[in-house]
């Protein structure tokens, strides 16, 4: 048998077995934050800085949610969970003086209240990353 036509074969052969093993490191890649971690793209909002000119707060946010059955809704719900964070933050940038830090308390309570509401009740833990005024 010709030597191309054996490798040709062999490459044939092995090269499903290839694939699954590639699909199933992909699917076994721990995410950044555990399995009940939820995280967001970064949010962000127009804000006026100190010399007049526009800036943009950025605000990078997550949810901590061991229950499976939350975890789920809270999946199936990520855009409304979106909407609402991003309009928390615009609302608070909205109201933010030039010379006024982002205060990170003030912030991740009103956005708590707004993941509680939408997922009906209390469980996920909002966690907050960077707060960035650019």
């Amino acid at each position: 048998m010709d030597r191309r036509r054996l490798l040709a074969l062999a490459v044939a052969l092995a090269s499903p077995g290839l694939m699954a093993s590639g699909a199933a490191k992909k699917d076994e890649k721990k995410k950044s934050g555990g399995t009940s971690y939820i995280q967001f793209q970064a949010l962000a909002a127009t804000i006026t800085r100190p010399n007049g000119r526009r800036g943009v707060l950025t605000v990078e946010v997550g949810l901590d949610v061991p229950n499976a059955k939350l975890r789920e809704k809270a999946e199936l719900n990520l855009p409304r969970l979106r909407a609402a964070f991003v309009q928390t933050l615009q609302i608070y940038a909205a109201g933010m003086t030039t010379s006024m830090p982002p205060n990170p308390d003030v912030l991740g309570a009103t956005m708590q209240r707004d993941a509680d509401r939408i997922l009906g009740q209390k469980g996920a833990k909002l966690l907050l990353g960077t707060m960035l005024i650019n």
